[in-house]
């Protein structure tokens, strides 16, 4: 069965190369950017595809008669592609777990103190030529809603107590285990100095922080977003920080990727934003990049 990781880059090849044994099946490797027009004479005579962060549309996908496997580089499969559809082309999606679980919950905290202290902002001026010290905010005794208590959520939380922040955390199920006191979502949101947001994205989800969500929470309250783009009423998100509602959002996803240099949360002082990369460390995507390789290797076997 042929194989093709159609979307590795450079920072991504020389991983591949360490990782991909010689008795792993043989993996074809494409560095070529592409349009998703592009897919069916890419993917032409490839049973699997691997994916980093490409779309991968249903009717694109339905012309490669070849494939039946995509291995997604992650857990959002999802918001690159319609898993359902797919099934009923024939096509399986399969998606990679707790490779990045430390990797991301780092991003997580180092969005919050970026954003706590203005320290892109504050990089920005200086490089410009203006040199004006501005007050941050204080982590150390301030409140933490996590919500999502998964394995980053349950990192950042423990991250965060280590710096002597109050964690309080929200999830679908409750999770007593986690030792962390848990709340209802509302009460998180209006109690919370700092809110994390570690949910996986799924119809439950989607859109889960709403204008009234953003109304809830504290009057200079800080939002970080290293999840999904789509949990989130990007409009409403917009609004809040446009009107100061919301001091300051740390952004890692999006609901369109990659973020164009017009949109209105590139132009906002008070965001600061990072291209999709909390799970972007040496460590990570080594586990990453195996772990597909061996999905490769049992679809092949």
């Amino acid at each position: 069965m042929k194989a093709l990781f159609i979307d590795c880059n450079q920072q991504l090849a020389p991983v591949f190369a360490r990782v991909h044994r010689p008795d792993d099946p043989p993996i074809a490797v494409n560095m070529t950017p592409f349009a998703s027009a592009d897919l069916p004479a890419l993917l032409d005579g490839c049973a699997i595809c691997l994916d980093d962060h490409s779309y991968m549309p249903t009717a694109e996908i339905a012309r490669c008669k070849d494939l039946r496997h995509i291995v997604f580089l992650g857990t959002g499969a999802a918001s690159y592609m319609n898993i359902a559809e797919l099934n009923d082309l024939g096509v399986t999606v399969h998606t990679i777990k707790g490779y990045g679980v430390t990797a991301v919950a780092e991003h997580t905290i180092a969005l919050m103190f970026a954003c706590a202290r203005s320290v892109a902002l504050m990089d920005r001026t200086v490089r410009a030529g203006t040199w004006t010290p501005l007050e941050g905010m204080q982590l150390l005794g301030k409140t933490l809603g996590v919500v999502g208590l998964g394995g980053i959520g349950g990192e950042v939380a423990r991250i965060a107590s280590g710096i002597g922040m109050n964690v309080i955390a929200w999830n679908r199920t409750p999770r007593p285990e986690a030792g962390v006191p848990q709340v209802g979502l509302d009460e998180l949101l209006s109690k919370s100095d700092v809110v994390s947001l570690n949910l996986v994205l799924n119809d439950e989800t989607r859109g889960i922080i709403d204008a009234k969500k953003l109304a809830l929470m504290k009057p200079g309250a800080i939002l970080v977003n290293t999840a999904r783009g789509a949990l989130v009423d990007e409009a409403a998100l917009i609004d809040a920080l446009q009107n100061r509602r919301i001091r300051h959002a740390g952004l890692d996803v999006f609901h369109a990727e990659p973020l164009k240099a017009d949109h209105p949360l590139a132009s906002l002082d008070n965001v600061t934003i990072t291209a999709h990369a909390a799970f972007r460390t040496a460590e990570a995507s080594e586990t990453l990049l195996r772990r597909a390789i061996d999905i490769v290797r049992k679809i092949t076997g």
